[in-house]
């Protein structure tokens, strides 16, 4: 049985980096961050690790996973909310104190997806693959981005959907802000391998592919397990996203999760919208998504809106989800049973 947070007016967000945190420059737009959050009726409880960075990360992995561990035993904290990813949270898995930890979400993407689905792999407590803390700085944010509040606040036995974006941001534009952060110019599309409406129904899980596909062989991903005592015969729809790997990296990441076990009992795979996806020897990502859809008999939809191409649909890693696509527009009906 998957175990659902909620997410109640009035909480307190503890702020931590388990992987990168923040140098100087950059403490101004966390401060706008968390004056964004206390407007919205957020208390916001920030710990030592997020304003330091040195050496691709906030401090030692001791520290940082102490500070975590800290604040998922703090039953004043009702949510955990990571400023940022980053390269090397990987390093505080076997410092976690997952069989002591209380009921609360943890919210982010990038680096930090290791951290979310080894948790609700190991638990079976659901943890949310959305925005990231310091992308919520502007003076309000995009209907698909703003989603992330009355996800968290479903409760359990309920159901939410989330549409996908009209919008999405084809680039980085850090020198030219914008009132919600992103500069959404691109109309959004899904896609299906089959050129077809497609519709899907499974339990999710998934996160950063650069990242997650290390838990593959760890004590920390262990699918079958999840599996066995968590959603017995249920299939799972994975979702992935890119952030810098090319296609072949890509290929040889999809054949050993296959050899490991975490496409059997799969219904379906999603893919974010990705500015990585480069080419090798006219290898392309459509090469990819094809391969996987014929090896796997199973639906490919992707283009959709996850990762580090924003704006983004807040995915909850245990829940029971219902997927559909039809000309592009896609929906998303999370089920907390």
């Amino acid at each position: 049985m998957i175990k659902y947070p909620i997410l109640r007016s009035g909480a307190t967000i503890g702020v931590t980096a388990p992987s990168s945190g923040l140098e100087d420059q950059f403490h101004e737009l966390m401060n706008q961050s968390i004056s964004r959050m206390k407007r919205e009726g957020f208390n916001v409880e920030c710990g030592d690790v997020l304003w330091t960075q040195e050496k691709a990360k906030s401090a030692n992995a001791f520290i940082r996973a102490n500070e975590f561990n800290s604040m998922m035993n703090n039953e004043t904290i009702d949510l955990i909310f990571p400023p940022w990813g980053g390269e090397l949270a990987i390093e505080i898995l076997d410092k976690l104190e997952y069989e002591n930890y209380k009921e609360k979400w943890i919210v982010g993407y990038s680096d930090t997806s290791i951290i979310l689905l080894a948790i609700t792999l190991m638990t079976g407590i659901a943890t949310a693959h959305g925005t990231n803390l310091i992308d919520l700085r502007g003076d309000y944010s995009d209907e698909t981005t703003a989603m992330w509040q009355k996800v968290l606040a479903t409760k359990s036995g309920s159901s939410i959907t989330q549409n996908s974006s009209a919008l999405y941001q084809e680039k980085w534009e850090h020198e030219n802000p914008s009132p919600y952060v992103f500069h959404l110019n691109k109309e959004t599309n899904w896609k299906t391998v089959s050129n077809k409406s497609e519709k899907i129904q499974g339990r999710l899980l998934g996160g950063c592919i650069d990242i997650i596909r290390h838990l593959v062989g760890t004590p920390f991903g262990n699918v079958r397990l999840f599996r066995s005592k968590f959603i017995g015969t249920e299939p799972i729809i994975w979702y992935f996203e890119n952030c810098h790997l090319k296609t072949t990296d890509l290929r040889r990441t999809f054949v050993q999760m296959k050899y490991a076990g975490w496409f059997d009992n799969c219904s379906g795979i999603l893919f974010g919208r990705s500015s990585a996806n480069d080419t090798v020897e006219n290898y392309t990502i459509d090469d990819v998504y094809n391969e996987l859809c014929e090896e796997l008999e199973i639906p490919i939809i992707y283009d959709i809106d996850c990762g580090h191409v924003p704006p983004q649909i807040t995915f909850i890693n245990g829940a029971f989800a219902e997927v559909e696509v039809t000309d592009g527009k896609g929906k998303v009906v999370q089920s907390f049973i």
